[in-house]
């Protein structure tokens, strides 16, 4: 049985969506981050900087979202989910997953992190303006790079079409305007039914 451990809407959400699309047999446990359950010791042995998501796949515990999920693609996708190894596709997905992670993300949790993740006496307000016109720069190049297909990779989606919608959405919530294009394949995304079921199922167990 796989087991899933993170908080609705967090970066769990992208680990519970792809684990719906791979119509795999998984269960999620919620961690309570105002009980302190994320600095339990049983918890912390499959997670040791207290931090979700985590997955735990029989004997194999593995944190951070974007690893999650290639791992899941590999073993569970059937070659559905990630583009053939070696090819140049493969090569533009390795890219997609970093930029995603390393610089349209890390605007936004630079936003996060400074109005309301940090403790108080370690935000610095004067770097959401730093923060913001990075996204809107890196917003930017993904428009720019953005096929006009319906995913990344043509009609079927791949694992950094989770990644980038789930990012979108976070944007979106923290109330960043997106180019138009970004915009329309990010309410397409967000429109498959595993999405809802995950965040569904995430909410449910909450």
């Amino acid at each position: 049985m796989i087991t899933l451990y993170g908080i609705p809407r967090s970066r769990s959400l992208r680990v519970s969506w792809l684990l719906e699309e791979l119509q795999l047999d998984w269960s999620y446990k919620f961690i309570n981050f105002s009980q302190g359950e994320n600095r339990a010791p049983d918890f912390l042995a499959i997670s040791p900087e207290g931090k979700v998501p985590a997955l735990q796949d029989g004997d194999l515990h593995l944190n951070e979202s974007a690893a999650i999920c290639l791992y899941l693609a590999e073993k569970y996708g059937q070659g559905k989910w990630l583009p053939a190894s070696g090819s140049a596709d493969s090569a533009r997905h390795h890219q997609w997953v970093s930029f995603i992670i390393s610089e349209l993300e890390q605007a936004l949790w630079s936003i996060g992190k400074h109005k309301f993740a940090l403790p108080k006496e370690q935000r610095i307000p004067e770097m959401l303006a730093t923060a913001q016109w990075e996204f809107n720069k890196a917003a930017t190049t993904a428009s720019g790079r953005l096929p006009s297909s319906t995913y990344l990779f043509g009609e079927s989606p791949q694992v950094a079409d989770v990644l980038l919608c789930h990012t979108l959405n976070w944007a979106v919530k923290f109330e960043q305007v997106l180019p138009e294009n970004l915009e329309t394949y990010r309410q397409t995304m967000s429109a498959r039914s595993a999405m809802k079921k995950a965040l569904e199922k995430e909410q449910s167990h909450s």
